[in-house]
């Protein structure tokens, strides 16, 4: 899990509620930090860095408050500045966006880890994704709208069409663990593989493993 958790928020009961979640995961309080303005942000992530005591993971809004003169004013700015002084930063999006085609365009385009609308039930979501990033997958979060008949560009990553080819080869879901710890493929928890297994069915709005099995054989994903 992270350690070291840099939280962009310009409205404070928000950053309270983001700071509770990191609390939630055993994540400790003092080896993060959280900032109003993106101006702050980066100087903290320029500070951390010469410090050779990096951030780990960013949590960013997109949108803040105007009310004083800045060089960085969006979350979009604040995460294409972070990643060019820290490439692998992880970047988790935490916004009242909640579209889904918007969503997974930032995601492709600037190299996110997670994206997560603020809505009902968002930190329960927000935990999922940290959770899931922290295991170096991606998460786009289920909660965001779709249009009617939109498709889904879910990108699969290596580790799931290796999960999914075990299973479509008959290989039992508990015994997967074994597989990827004797080819040196990590994650390789059970929890872990049933966690990524049921945030690719939700966001595919797959109800079981052999429709998932079925959904990628059909489209050679496998």
């Amino acid at each position: 899990m992270f350690k070291k958790v840099l939280i962009a928020e310009d409205h404070e009961s928000v950053s309270i509620s983001v700071q509770k979640t990191l609390s939630d995961l055993n994540i400790i309080h003092e080896q993060s930090n959280y900032v109003y303005y993106c101006d702050d942000a980066l100087g903290r992530i320029k500070k951390a860095m010469r410090a050779q005591l990096p951030y780990e993971l960013l949590i960013t809004d997109l949108s803040f408050e105007n009310d004083r003169p800045q060089e960085i004013n969006t979350g979009l700015e604040l995460i294409k500045a972070a990643k060019l002084i820290q490439p692998d930063l992880k970047v988790l999006v935490f916004s009242i966006e909640n579209r889904f085609s918007v969503a997974s365009k930032i995601m492709a385009d600037l190299g996110i880890d997670a994206f997560v609308p603020k809505a009902r039930g968002d930190a329960k979501d927000l935990k999922l994704a940290i959770e899931t990033i922290a295991q170096n997958l991606k998460y786009l979060s289920p909660n965001l709208k779709k249009i009617t008949g939109e498709k889904i560009p879910f990108e699969f990553t290596h580790f799931d069409k290796t999960i999914i080819s075990l299973l479509a080869k008959g290989t039992p879901q508990k015994d997967i663990p074994f597989y990827l710890q004797k080819n040196n493929i990590k994650p390789s928890g059970l929890s872990s593989i049933e966690k990524r297994l049921g945030t690719i069915k939700t966001i595919l709005n797959i109800s079981n493993n052999e429709q998932l099995i079925a959904y990628c054989k059909d489209r050679h994903i496998i």
